[in-house]
């Protein structure tokens, strides 16, 4: 990611996150579940508390972006987490589309095409790392 990129993601998700995490969460995941049922059996039967899950880990990662290599050992422990769960390499392209049209809702007059190529860098630098970290080959289109 570019250092404009990096600004782009944080400035855009700071309008973002003027939303309540319920709300996001909700729209992210009936988004994700609508387009792709079978990755509800995934995740717990009530979802508050991964709603909030969702923004915190984002909120996390979103400041340290130029960072990667300082939390590389977050990113694995949440690959792992992940793996656990029952994640594969081919649901994170699911989940970054379905990342990529909530935001692009949320947003509203925000989002253009520069936020829009800074966010897919983001979410694709992030998973890549995510299925290394997993062991799985990747298979995140850039």
């Amino acid at each position: 990611m570019t250092e404009e990129q990096t600004l782009l993601v944080r400035r855009s998700w700071k309008i973002f996150r003027s939303i309540d995490p319920a709300i996001i969460g909700d729209v992210f995941y009936s988004k994700l579940f609508l387009d792709h049922p079978k990755l509800r059996k995934l995740f717990p039967k009530s979802m508050e508390e991964q709603y909030k899950k969702l923004t915190d880990m984002l909120d996390s990662i979103i400041s340290k972006l130029e960072k990667i290599d300082v939390i590389s050992k977050e990113i694995k422990a949440l690959a792992e987490r992940h793996v656990q769960y029952g994640v594969k390499a081919e649901h994170y392209i699911m989940i970054g589309d379905a990342l990529l049209w909530t935001l692009a809702h949320g947003l509203g007059k925000d989002w253009n095409s520069e936020v829009e190529e800074a966010w897919k860098n983001c979410f694709s630098t992030l998973s890549a790392n995510m299925i290394n970290a997993s062991g799985y080959e990747e298979k995140v289109a850039s």
